[in-house]
C-alpha cells in the first residue's frame, strides 16, 4: 500500500514538473518575443508562469538555459510545419517549392524572427546556433535536396548530394534571415521565392527527362 502511494506522490511530482517547465517556456517565449531576450527578466517570467525563482532554477540554469528551451520549441515547430507541407508531394520539384513556401511563411512569423533571427545567435554563439538549427530544418532540406537529385540523371552519391545540401541550406538560411529582418517581409519574400524558382527550374533542365519520375 505505501509503495503505491509512493509511485503515485512520484507521478504528481512528475506531472508537476512537466506543468511547471511547459509554463516556464510558454511565458518565457511570449516575452522573448514581445520584447527580445535582453528586455526580458527572470521576474517578469516567473510573475508570468505563478511560479518562484527557486522552481526555475530547479529546471533551468538561468535565462540562456530558458533560452535555450525556446529556441528548441521553436526551431520544431519551424521543421514540423516544412515537414507537414511537404510529406504528402510526391514530385519532388513541387516538394522543393512547397518546402521553399512553407520556410518563407515560417520567417515571416514574428516569434522566428525574434528567437531564432534577431536573438538566437547572440544568445547561444554562433557554433551553439548553427547546431541546433542544423539539428531540426537541416533534415527537411536534405530530405528535399536529397528528392530533387535523385530524380534525373545527375547520378551523385551520398556525399555530394549532403554538399549540396548544405549549400542549399546555408542559402535558404541567409533568405530566411534577409526575409524576416526586410521593411516589407512580403515582397521579399516573393523575390526569394522567385530566384530559388530560377535555380531549381535550371536543375531540372539539366536533371533530364527523367526528372518527372
Amino acid at each position: 500500500m505505501e509503495g503505491n502511494s509512493q509511485v503515485v506522490r512520484r507521478g504528481r511530482r512528475a506531472e508537476y514538473s512537466a506543468t511547471t517547465k511547459r509554463a516556464l517556456v510558454d511565458v518565457a517565449r511570449d516575452l522573448f518575443t514581445e520584447h527580445g531576450y535582453a528586455n526580458t527578466s527572470l521576474d517578469a517570467i516567473v510573475a508570468g508562469a505563478d511560479v518562484t525563482k527557486g522552481a526555475l532554477y530547479h529546471h533551468y540554469a538561468g535565462k540562456q538555459a530558458l533560452f535555450e528551451a525556446v529556441f528548441e520549441r521553436v526551431e520544431q515547430e519551424a521543421s514540423t510545419t516544412v515537414h507537414d507541407r511537404i510529406k504528402h508531394e510526391t514530385d519532388p520539384w513541387e516538394k522543393a517549392r512547397a518546402g521553399l513556401r512553407a520556410f518563407l511563411a515560417v520567417v515571416r512569423d514574428p516569434t522566428y524572427r525574434r528567437v531564432v533571427i534577431l536573438d538566437g545567435p547572440a544568445v547561444l554563439g554562433y557554433e551553439r546556433f548553427r547546431e541546433q538549427e542544423e539539428r531540426s530544418t537541416f533534415s527537411n532540406v536534405l530530405a528535399i535536396v536529397g528528392a530533387v537529385l535523385s530524380a534525373g540523371d545527375l547520378d551523385l552519391d551520398e556525399a555530394m548530394q549532403k554538399t549540396f545540401a548544405r549549400i542549399f541550406f546555408g542559402a535558404m538560411s541567409s533568405a530566411g534571415e534577409s526575409v524576416s529582418l526586410a521593411e516589407d517581409p512580403e515582397a521579399a519574400g516573393d523575390r526569394v521565392e522567385a530566384a530559388i524558382g530560377i535555380i531549381l527550374d535550371g536543375l531540372q533542365a539539366l536533371s533530364g527527362p527523367t526528372s518527372a519520375r
